[in-house]
């Protein structure tokens, strides 16, 4: 019987990209950058990259803030003061908030029935400003954010770290459900929890990572833990 919930925030319970799309395109535009949608679909791959190398730990989340918008830049053939376009852009994404379709009927049902947790990597400005927004942060018994607990999913630590803060936690009493297979289903793997991969858009899973389950929408997940 599943007890603790561990639930992902972007592209699980927020539509990251249409937040991101929009603070990206207001960023540019006021540094000057003629804005296309293929430059912010440029300047989301490149960002989505550079989160991948943090996982793996090849970057700090410092070199990640900075990095994506030089390698933009760098590529448009234009000057970039890095530091003043990150806290430009990070401002933008703090106060968007738009839920995935079933997003807030997910968690009202699921908080009346299981203790939930917020596990993310995100920035903790950013997410702290849009969970305010959207007025979903007494849902959760505990947030946990990368930033400040200083390792990031996939890392056991991490997972460490949030065990020892949850009074009573048991493994088998608890599930990781989120869309990133690299992120949320690998780290629940290392932290030996069972896992759900939210994949919306059907996508193949990798050979590599297995997921002890699969959804394709956010109400299938609220009766798949109710089976548990």
């Amino acid at each position: 019987m599943i007890k603790h919930v561990l639930l992902d925030l972007d592209d699980t319970i927020f539509d990251f990209h249409m937040a991101e799309a929009v603070a990206v395109r207001a960023t540019l535009q006021a540094f000057g950058v003629c804005v296309t949608d293929a430059i912010v679909a440029r300047y989301s791959a490149i960002n989505d990259a550079q989160w991948k190398r943090l996982e793996l730990g090849e970057l700090t989340r410092e070199q990640v803030k900075r990095l994506r918008f030089e390698l933009l830049f760098d590529e448009l053939g234009l000057p970039c003061d890095a530091e003043r376009v990150r806290t430009y852009y990070e401002d933008r994404l703090a106060v968007g908030h738009y839920f995935l379709p079933g997003a807030e009927e997910m968690l009202s049902t699921l908080s009346k029935r299981y203790d939930l947790y917020l596990v993310s990597n995100g920035t903790t400005a950013v997410q702290n400003g849009r969970l305010a927004s959207a007025g979903i942060a007494p849902l959760f018994k505990k947030i946990f954010l990368s930033e400040v607990i200083g390792a990031v999913k996939p890392q056991k630590e991490f997972f460490d770290y949030c065990f020892s803060k949850i009074k009573d936690f048991s493994r088998d009493d608890a599930i990781i459900f989120g869309d990133s297979l690299t992120s949320d289903i690998q780290g629940g793997i290392n932290a030996g929890i069972k896992t759900c991969w939210f994949n919306p858009a059907a996508k193949p899973c990798r050979a590599d990572i297995t997921p002890d389950y699969e959804v394709h929408t956010l109400d299938a997940f609220t009766a798949l833990v109710d089976r548990l």
